[in-house]
């Protein structure tokens, strides 16, 4: 049994958005304790970006978050920016480099981002239990109570930092979404985002066939899209345009796809008709297609030998159809297995978007994954997370 002392700041959590808020927090004097029930803290720091973190994004702003408020976000970003924590990781001497679109990711592992704020954990005389389950929370006079398995905590300020429901093998809960709804805060409706979708029945055996091809292309739900690469598995579509789009879709609907954004495919039928009359449709969609998929697309339209020369503008239409605007309709997703992160959580109505405080309920914080605020993919949700948790720990 650990020994049981009080606190100014308890914080549940200990993943990105809960290690900043006690690095801020201690830094102001506060006594804090991170109490988080996995082995090790951080754990999807350290799986995220290929094991080498994409720990913010140069262009990361309020366009770039899902939430039922698009202005909550503001606040919290323009106080603690991408900037800021890029300075951090430079004052650390992180090694890191921009992919694309402003992604930035370290240069040798994660595990340097985690090094990092475990270091200044440190330095603010903050402290961490691991392997620390929650068993039971209560509002007191002075505070809140926790009580833990190993002991009953006491502390005047608490901050769920507990994350969402994304990948449970990595010890994910809806424990913040139970704490919410015990002290009668709104929820919006959780579901997995930034996730691959899976076939329908009916196309699951021809499209599974072409399982590791990818190329680049322009998903689009509604008035959004995304002009990223596409990779189709054997389950189903996957890679960033996908991811994106994914958490703009909804049951039942439909993604359109255009499998050459750049290419004008009537053009180029017509164009080549007249050039290359004796060569086959599957001939010229491979200059432009992985080959597999030029010949799925051709098979799948009846149109396996047919030559340039005999196309009519009904083929050409036909083709530019189904390669420009492809109605993909998801069977569904893979789920909160593989989603990199969850969609919705507790209402930004409820909360303060300076401090990130509970309107109804003085002490109590709410911040990170756990809060109806989701970014794109790209960096942006590990920025959300250091911007709202640098909020609360300004504030507990």
């Amino acid at each position: 049994m650990k020994n049981i002392n009080n606190y100014d700041v308890i914080v549940l959590g200990g993943g990105a958005a809960g290690l900043m808020c006690a690095i801020e927090a201690g830094k102001r004097g506060r006594r804090v304790l991170v109490v988080d029930h996995a082995k090790a803290p951080a754990e999807k720091i350290r799986i995220s970006g290929g094991g080498r973190c994409n720990f913010t994004n140069l262009h990361c702003s309020p366009k770039n978050f899902l939430s039922q408020n698009s202005h909550f976000c503001k606040s919290a970003l323009s106080n603690y920016s991408s900037t800021d924590f890029i300075a951090l990781v430079k004052r650390h001497k992180i090694a890191f480099h921009e992919k694309t679109l402003g992604q930035l990711f370290c240069d040798n592992s994660a595990k340097d981002i985690i090094k990092m704020l475990l270091v200044e954990m440190a330095a603010a005389k903050a402290e961490l239990w691991l392997e620390t389950s929650i068993e039971h929370i209560s509002k007191t006079e002075d505070g809140f109570s926790v009580e833990t398995s190993e002991g009953v905590l006491n502390g005047q300020s608490l901050v769920v930092a507990t994350g969402g429901r994304s990948i449970p093998k990595m010890g994910a809960t809806g424990l913040g979404y139970d704490i919410a709804a015990q002290f009668g805060l709104a929820i919006v409706e959780p579901r997995p985002a930034l996730v691959p979708f899976t076939y329908t029945s009916d196309i699951a055996e021809a499209w599974s066939k072409l399982s590791g091809v990818a190329m680049d292309v322009r998903a689009t739900v509604a008035k959004t899209r995304f002009e990223e690469a596409m990779l189709i598995t054997h389950r189903g579509l996957s890679g960033p345009a996908i991811l994106q789009i994914s958490s703009y879709w909804r049951e039942g609907g439909t993604v359109e796809i255009n499998m050459l954004p750049k290419i004008n495919v009537a053009e180029e039928l017509t164009k080549a008709r007249h050039e290359r009359p004796k060569a086959t449709i599957v001939n010229l969609l491979s200059d432009f297609l992985p080959k597999r998929f030029s010949q799925h697309i051709v098979e799948h339209l009846g149109m396996r030998e047919q030559k340039l020369a005999d196309l009519s503008k009904k083929t050409i239409q036909i083709c530019e159809d189904y390669i420009h605007r492809h109605p993909f309709m998801p069977g569904g997703t893979e789920g909160y297995r593989t989603a990199e992160v969850t969609l919705g959580g507790v209402s930004t109505a409820e909360l303060s978007q300076k401090t990130m405080e509970a309107k109804s309920v003085s002490g109590l914080f709410f911040i990170g994954e756990v809060v109806d605020v989701t970014g794109h993919l790209g960096g942006h949700n590990f920025q959300w997370a250091w911007s709202s948790g640098y909020a609360a720990g300004q504030s507990v």
